[in-house]
């Protein structure tokens, strides 16, 4: 198969639609961040990449703390409107609706219509730019009651949004199942025999 070289990017297919939260100046604060992911897996940490004129960011620094909020695709509207408003000049918390909480860590603000979320502490920052790459220790994670399934969550239940960047820049849903993970790629020692 012929390739054509574009020059270096960030394209990785998916990315999460996630809702970082924050409180600034004592205000919760939520913005989209699509350059997020797992760092670690003990202790578990996650990461979170941020412009640094973020209003979330001053939130984090302020605090040391932050939520990851894992949207459903029920909440689309309010995620785009979180990635395209700051915090500076609109009170998103209020415009987007959301029920906020507050769990083990004081001060990272939740929203209770994601059906996953994540309480983080800052354990690690890492100027690389245009971004600060934030390092979090998830603390806790809270799992809707209805999104669990024989005590596990269950990513079908929670239909967590994901979002495609490049020229049609839109978002998605998971779609179902392929193939079994640590089983499928075993077909192919099976093969050689």
């Amino acid at each position: 198969m012929k390739k054509v070289a574009i020059g270096p990017q960030t394209l990785i297919y998916p990315m999460p639609a996630f809702l970082i939260g924050a409180e600034v100046d004592g205000k919760p604060n939520f913005m989209t961040a699509a350059w997020s992911g797992i760092a670690n897996s003990t202790p578990p940490m996650i990461t979170v990449a941020f412009q640094h004129h973020r209003h979330t960011l001053k939130g984090i620094k302020q605090t040391g703390v932050f939520s990851v909020n894992v949207p459903n695709t029920g909440l689309i509207k309010e995620t785009d409107y979180c990635g395209i408003m700051s915090g500076v000049r609109e009170d998103k918390t209020k415009t987007c609706n959301f029920s906020v909480f507050y769990g083990k860590l004081k001060n990272a603000p939740l929203i209770e219509q994601c059906p996953v979320n994540l309480e983080c502490k800052v354990v690690h920052t890492l100027t690389l730019g245009t971004h600060l790459l934030v390092v979090g220790q998830i603390e806790e994670v809270h799992v809707s009651e209805d999104c669990m399934q024989d005590g596990e969550p269950d990513p079908a239940k929670i239909d967590p949004l994901v979002y495609i960047s490049g020229s049609d820049k839109s978002y998605f849903r998971l779609g179902g199942p392929i193939g079994p993970a640590f089983k499928i790629g075993m077909e192919l020692r099976k093969s050689k025999s």
